[in-house]
């Protein structure tokens, strides 16, 4: 068996195709291989296993492709490091091509190895070669990786996994795809076929900010009366989170961040004055960005969109006549089809950089500007009055969950629908990974599940709380979970409907004057109600009786949490009324 740090991998009697991949693999340190079994890769397959003895990758199957993407997006939301995902053919690839985008819009680095039948005809074998080969097979992704090649050697396979490997972990990061030939995996090498030192093939560091441009961000920020920073997509590193806590307090800026990604400073600090910002504007949003007279984004998602919500100027985009800095490097995924770029932000001084690099560089680069006093007011958690023996709803719920999470090591996976902000008690850089970038459904559970990868004997117990319609549709990636025995908590905010759908239904019924009763036909999910309990008993997971109001949530909180912290999987179904917060 090949070292990690030898470069020619070739050592035993006899080797094959597949044999160099997965050297190659080894020596790019994928921990993990997540796959459903197919035999259009059954070559790699057998590499992994017999010649690399299963480890460094290691394999995790899964029932689905969507989840073996899905759980490699959940577990760079931890790492931000690629893991390796291994689709079957045309057909896994398509099956898995939701969560693709998903991820791309999430910019989350992942490598996908697909394969195909024998691009040569004569070696095919009747039907089922010919079914499982396309002439073009990245082109069903193309449009949402960053980059997808279809290798035609055993030594152009080597440079298209270090280029793919480079490519998937320089930011701004995305999905990659490698297509590999099953022919050329499963031959047998006539030749030797040497791996050149993987460590020149490393991604670049990330740029860094120009001089003059450093110069008048921080001129910028001395001379602002109302600085305000958006903290928008940033590292989950804790040396970073401190950085901005620094940058914040150094010049005096009041920070707001979003549920949109996962947390990027503390929800506790006196100057983030305001809950998380969600999807909807409020009051108090629009009357800070009305007072700010700086405004500086830090890869902040959908800046336009934003600023448009609560300022009402879908021209100039400026509260107040603000100056607007925007760093972010995600102008370069931009591409035609997409329109995940969102609309166009109008900006003072563009930063092509990434945003901590810029914080660091604003730190290290100049003096501490003079104290500036902060005249503001942090918001509270609000208080609920709550019947606690009553049937309960999603407010209740997130509320109580709330007060139960705050004095442990909780990382919420994600989140649902609704989620009321003010129960968002973020401050430290896992405690939430944030939420579905590309609004895809059935992503929650596996998503929750790579985060509980990436979490396995850490200090930090995974929640993932999730609606039902979500759960319903992927349901299966538990037993992925409960097979590679992956501490986690699943919690279902189960209020039977797709109610997302319910509300827009409402919105065009009072829209046209029809009847707002009709809005749940085609949306409930009962009739018979799904017993979403047995479906997770049945993959593995220790599960009770649903809970119905918050006393019985906060007592299965408590033994879930006991059952976590020993290793084990735990599944809640909340049965809520259906509804979403007010504030």
């Amino acid at each position: 068996m090949s070292g990690p740090h030898q470069t020619t991998v070739a050592t035993e009697s006899t080797v094959w195709g597949s044999d160099i991949v997965a050297d190659v693999l080894r020596q790019l340190g994928y921990p993990h291989a997540v796959i459903v079994p197919g035999a259009s890769f059954r070559g790699l397959h057998d590499s992994i296993v017999n010649h690399l003895g299963n480890r460094d990758p290691h394999l995790i199957t899964c029932l689905h492709e969507n989840h073996a993407v899905s759980i490699a997006d959940g577990y760079s939301r931890v790492t931000e490091t690629p893991l390796l995902v291994i689709l079957h053919s045309n057909v896994g690839l398509m099956n898995g091509s939701m969560a693709i985008y998903n991820a791309w819009c999430d910019r989350r680095p992942m490598l996908i190895l697909g394969a195909t039948g024998p691009v040569d005809a004569h070696q095919r074998r009747p039907w089922i070669d010919w079914v499982h080969t396309s002439k073009d097979q990245g082109a069903l992704v193309r449009q949402f990786v960053k980059w997808d090649d279809q290798p035609a050697s055993v030594e152009s396979m080597v440079e298209s996994l270090l280029r793919a490997d480079q490519i998937t972990r320089s930011a701004p990061h995305g999905p990659v795809y490698v297509c590999l030939d099953a022919h050329i995996q499963e031959g047998a090498l006539d030749r030797k076929v040497s791996v050149p030192p993987i460590e020149r093939f490393k991604p670049a560091k990330k740029p860094s900010v120009p001089m003059d441009t450093l110069v008048a961000i921080d001129h910028a920020l001395r001379n602002a009366k109302h600085p305000l920073i958006l903290a928008g997509r940033m590292s989950r590193s804790s040396a970073d989170w401190q950085k901005r806590i620094n940058l914040a307090e150094r010049y005096g800026a009041i920070v707001l961040s979003s549920t949109n990604n996962a947390p990027s400073f503390p929800v506790n600090h006196a100057q983030h004055v305001l809950p998380p910002a969600g999807d909807k504007a409020t009051e108090a949003e629009t009357a800070l960005l009305a007072q700010s007279d700086l405004i500086l984004s830090f890869d902040w998602l959908d800046l336009a969109g934003f600023l448009r919500a609560r300022t009402g100027d879908a021209q100039s985009q400026k509260p107040n006549a603000a100056q607007i800095i925007h760093c972010s490097l995600d102008g370069q995924l931009t591409n035609g089809w997409s329109m995940d770029h969102q609309a166009l932000a109008a900006v003072d001084i563009p930063v092509l950089a990434h945003p901590d690099t810029l914080v660091a560089q604003l730190l290290e680069g100049f003096e501490k500007p003079a104290a500036r006093k902060i005249e503001a007011t942090h918001w509270t958690a609000q208080k609920r009055v709550e019947k606690a023996d009553a049937p309960f709803d999603l407010t209740q719920l997130a509320f109580a969950m709330a007060d139960w999470s705050d004095d442990l090591n909780v990382s919420f996976a994600r989140l649902p629908i609704g989620w009321p902000q003010r129960a968002c008690r973020f401050n430290h850089p896992l405690d939430f990974l944030g939420k579905d970038g590309g609004g895809a459904v059935g992503t929650g559970p596996a998503h929750t599940v790579g985060v509980a990868l990436a979490l396995k004997d850490s200090d930090r117990l995974v929640v993932g709380v999730i609606g039902d319609g979500d759960f319903s549709m992927g349901m299966n990636a538990l037993w992925t979970a409960a097979n590679q025995e992956l501490p986690m908590m699943l919690v279902i905010a189960n209020n039977r409907s797709y109610y997302n759908d319910e509300v827009h239904q409402e919105r065009v019924a009072i829209q046209r004057h029809r009847p707002v009763e009709n809005k749940g036909i085609g949306q409930r999910l009962e009739s018979p109600a799904i017993d979403l309990s047995q479906i997770a008993a049945a993959q593995g997971f220790t599960t009770q009786a649903p809970v119905t109001n918050v006393t019985e949530l906060k007592a299965a909180l408590l033994k879930g949490q006991k059952i976590v912290e020993a290793g084990g999987c735990y599944f809640i179904d909340a049965r809520i009324i259906p509804g979403y917060a007010k504030d």
